[in-house]
């Protein structure tokens, strides 16, 4: 089924709700006989100060156009649409489009999308919305569904050119793998994919209280940052499988992952690890992104 845009055109008001209640949000769902579904990570922030810590954090201006994704309630929305120039809100759940419409009904500067996040191409879809002349920089502010943390942020990373940063609400345990820094248990792919492309940014943690439903996990907020300068790599494919097979294998030591990516002889690998300055004992989690560039660059890799 295509996208179907649901265009919020009536007044503007500025400020018109600055604060939302539990009690608020269990009226408005009694009223539309609106369930939030486990299966979507339905999980509404409920809490007025985190809402605009989060807006306050993205430092927008009237200019600025914002991508949210699982607009939800229309909380967070409307604080991000008395603060930039338009919001294109993404929600794959269409039974919330008449609900959405009477709590948006007084912005015209929000436009809805309901279609999967994944699916679509965020960068057509803002100038459709907008009728831009082409493209510009924009933000992305998202309480991101939970079940697809990662498959967001990579897509935001790999297919949004013009993206200038992403602020996100997530679980916790994957903001700390994000973050997490060379030796510890959570650092792995996601640590390196993410800052491969980005800069990482821990801006707050948020209690599973804060939300409705109250979720089993506590949140966190980072903002993410793609650099402004792509890290060199000869071939990113290669980079990425390299970075696969070592966290696939992450108890194999260096010299073992490296002799069986690259098809060549121990010997040889250890040689080249130990010019190097890598360890041939080290495990993938003792790395550093700098150290799987280097090897992604020199590693001989055998004739297929």
């Amino acid at each position: 089924m295509l996208p179907i845009y649901s265009i919020i055109n009536e007044k503007k008001m500025r400020g018109m709700i600055q604060a939302v209640s539990l009690s608020q949000i269990r009226d408005l769902m009694r009223r539309y006989e609106f369930f939030p579904r486990k299966k979507w990570g339905q999980n509404f922030l409920i809490d007025g100060n985190i809402l605009n810590k989060i807006v306050a954090s993205c430092d927008l201006s009237q200019d600025d156009y914002v991508i949210e994704i699982g607009p939800g309630l229309g909380t967070l929305t409307m604080k991000l649409a008395d603060n930039s120039q338009g919001v294109l809100a993404i929600d794959i759940d269409r039974s919330l489009q008449v609900m959405l419409q009477e709590v948006l009904s007084d912005y015209d500067n929000v436009k809805i999308l309901f279609a999967d996040i994944l699916e679509v191409n965020l960068e057509e879809e803002l100038v459709k919305a907008f009728t831009l002349p082409t493209i510009q920089p924009y933000q992305v502010c998202a309480n991101i569904p939970y079940n697809i943390t990662t498959p967001i942020i990579f897509y935001l990373l790999e297919k949004c050119p013009h993206l200038q940063s992403a602020t996100l609400m997530m679980q916790k345990e994957v903001a700390e793998r994000i973050m997490a820094s060379p030796g510890g248990k959570d650092y792995g792919l996601l640590t390196l994919t993410t800052s491969y492309y980005a800069h990482s940014e821990l801006l707050m943690n948020v209690s599973r209280n804060c939300f409705y439903p109250r979720p089993e996990v506590d949140s966190a907020v980072l903002r993410i940052t793609p650099r402004q300068e792509k890290i060199k790599v000869n071939n990113e494919i290669i980079f990425k499988k390299l970075l696969r097979a070592s966290f696939q294998k992450r108890r194999k030591t260096m010299l073992n992952i490296c002799s069986d990516f690259s098809g060549q002889d121990k010997n040889q690998i250890q040689g080249l690890l130990e010019q190097w300055g890598i360890s041939p004992l080290a495990r993938p989690e003792n790395l550093s992104l700098d150290d799987f560039v280097l090897l992604a660059n020199n590693l001989p890799l055998q004739e297929a």
